[in-house]
């Protein structure tokens, strides 16, 4: 009779997280950045229907890279959360640091768990408060952790090159058309230092804007206004100087709360 082979929990859990670490780096990266008006979520994305980026509830927008299957299925599950708990209690109750933390016991549990393989997914959460001081934004890596970021952050692909420079370049009180090139800058970067272009049509871009009337401040940012924002000198250009066909919002959802309507869509998000 063979013996069974022995593997210490230290090394299945270091071979479990290796395993998610080397898919999350087969995705494109993705930036997440403050600005003087609210978060921009940029990424690389050829694809117009499906989205790195989504809203969740009327201040809280999602980012995602790595598996797409496996972070859509936590997308939605952050919906329902965040319906459900905004029409039990009041709208005010759904925060991203609530969102972050069902998201790492979720992740966590699955992480721990000799039953499945671990999800090769890695999240931001990210909530808009009303000034810069309020805004909010929570990284969750594959394991369940949650990381508070300031600033700005950086996942999936060749993140930890594109978080330094990013680190060395933002700073507070930026435009958002400064955000965006910055971010666009350092998406451009290839590992081995050399710069490539990335074109208007190949990225997505959103908004958690903090000056919008509406109760929901996502918002992405397309067609020519994303071009005036790339080909702006930096001074001043915000969602609003867009007419309304250049600018998209999720459709309406699930009636949520008492003091309000529509709850966010069920869009989804792409590797």
């Amino acid at each position: 009779m063979s013996t069974p082979f022995y593997v210490s929990p230290q090394q299945a859990m270091a071979d479990r997280a290796e395993y998610a670490r080397k898919g999350i780096a087969r995705g494109r990266s993705l930036v997440v950045l403050q600005y003087a008006d609210g978060i921009v979520f940029v990424g690389e994305n050829p694809s117009r229907a499906l989205h790195k980026f989504s809203e969740i509830y009327d201040r809280i927008g999602f980012a995602a890279a790595g598996k797409y299957n496996e972070y859509e299925n936590l997308r939605i599950g952050g919906v329902r959360y965040a319906d459900l708990r905004g029409y039990t209690y009041d709208r005010d109750d759904v925060t991203a640091r609530g969102l972050a933390n069902v998201y790492a016991q979720t992740l966590g549990t699955i992480f721990s768990s000799a039953a499945e393989k671990p999800y090769e997914v890695e999240l931001v959460v990210a909530e808009v408060g009303d000034g810069p001081d309020g805004d909010q934004i929570y990284r969750l890596p594959h394991d369940g952790s949650i990381v508070d970021e300031h600033g700005s952050v950086a996942v999936g692909g060749s993140s930890e090159q594109i978080g330094t420079f990013l680190d060395q370049r933002h700073r507070d009180g930026m435009s958002l058309a400064e955000a965006l090139k910055l971010a666009v800058q350092a998406l451009s970067r290839d590992p081995n230092g050399s710069e490539r272009e990335i074109p208007a049509e190949r990225l997505e871009v959103a908004v958690l804007d903090r000056t919008r009337p509406q109760k929901r401040k996502f918002k992405r940012i397309v067609g020519r206004q994303l071009t005036r924002l790339l080909d702006a000198d930096g001074a001043g250009a915000t969602p609003t100087d867009a007419p309304s066909d250049t600018e998209e919002t999720e459709g309406p959802g699930t009636a949520t709360g008492s003091s309000g309507t529509g709850g966010p869509s069920t869009e989804s998000s792409e590797e």
